[in-house]
């Protein structure tokens, strides 16, 4: 559980930094994403990170 807790949390952060760059603009790829400079998914974005630093920290303290 504690593995799986880990995986999630990093996949989650990783995707919430990534919709972060791309909703203020700084990740253009793909050129024709909606998300792309679009301040909503930098919002949704930086909730997912915050979600998976959680998850993080939650797994590191689990024993066993």
């Amino acid at each position: 559980m504690k593995t799986l807790l880990l995986v999630v949390g990093v996949v989650a952060l990783l995707a919430g930094l990534f919709f972060t760059g791309q909703g203020l603009g700084y990740i253009p790829w793909p050129r024709t994403s909606f998300m792309v400079s679009n301040m909503r998914w930098a919002y949704y974005g930086t909730g997912i990170a915050a979600a998976g630093l959680v998850l993080i920290f939650f797994a590191r303290r689990r024993r066993g």
